[in-house]
């Protein structure tokens, strides 16, 4: 059996990434019959296994490549030029329709099943609005976290839910070119209060911290999450750099998985490029 060259050995995990998505295309293609979901998730599988490598090679652009590739794919042709509502609110739709597509497979996947997997990756690499948010310029947090105001997030939760709701039961006309335009609103409506809290509180993650309501979904699943950030308490020098750039606010320097913030990590990796004794891994 021929080996895999050492130099080859780190990549494996971007290879098995690619594959997984690969599975997930070549799976739904042949039990919906439609070669659209094939072409979507190999693209998508893709996008991320190269982003992934190219982080693993240390080129510092890698996770903007990822982000805007994918974000930018599911932002304009999915939700602007196919009308898809990729939202919260297409997932309730599309649920309510007790149809299984668009909204509803690209939730079980990224967000609510595949975080198991991989935990808050949509958040780091896929996200179409952090994919902006990312590029203001509070990267590392300047103020401390407003722990209460994540209470915010479940308000919004169930704010998108009600609006769906509602709209079903008043039966109202048109409902799913309703839903196109709402998504054209919705995203609008996240931008600019993203980065209205990235400047209010000098972090760029705010929104993700307080407002999002993807987060409800998220945050359950990303505490069982197989790919997460391991520290060596060992090894651990308490110096703190790491906390220091953590976007999330993580307390990466404890193995724990009852750490706090620990399911908001979004795989970002900084910490372990600035961990002087290597104990992030």
């Amino acid at each position: 059996m021929t080996k895999i060259p050492n130099r080859l050995h780190k990549y494996v995990p971007s290879m098995l990434l690619f594959l997984l998505f690969e599975a997930v295309a070549v799976t739904l293609w042949l039990t919906k019959d439609n070669f659209f979901y094939l072409l979507n998730f190999s693209y998508i599988g893709a996008c991320l296994g190269l982003g992934t490598a190219l982080f693993t090679a240390g080129k510092r652009y890698a996770r903007h490549f990822v982000q805007l590739a994918v974000g930018s794919y599911m932002l304009l042709y999915l939700g602007v030029i196919s009308r898809e509502n990729m939202q919260i609110e297409g997932f309730w739709y599309y649920l309510f329709l007790g149809v299984f597509e668009a909204a509803t497979i690209h939730y079980a996947v990224a967000k609510i099943f595949g975080p198991l997997l991989f935990g808050r990756g949509w958040c780091g690499y896929a996200c179409w609005t952090a994919m902006v948010l990312d590029f203001l310029p509070y990267n590392q947090p300047q103020k401390p976290r407003k722990e209460k105001l994540g209470i915010l997030r479940y308000v919004m939760f169930f704010l998108s839910l009600a609006l769906v709701s509602g709209l079903f039961l008043m039966q109202v006309a048109h409902l799913e070119q309703m839903m196109f335009w709402l998504f054209l609103a919705g995203n609008a409506l996240y931008y600019l209060v993203g980065i209205v809290f990235a400047f209010l509180f000098q972090d760029n993650r705010a929104f993700c911290k307080y407002l999002c309501p993807i987060t409800v979904f998220l945050k359950p699943m990303s505490y069982f999450s197989l790919l997460r950030v391991h520290c060596d308490e060992d090894k651990c020098v308490h110096c703190g750099k790491c906390l220091q750039v953590c976007p999330m606010n993580v307390e990466v320097n404890k193995e724990t998985r009852k750490r706090k913030n620990g399911t908001e990590c979004i795989l970002c990796y900084e910490c372990t490029k600035v961990c002087p004794s290597k104990a992030l891994h």
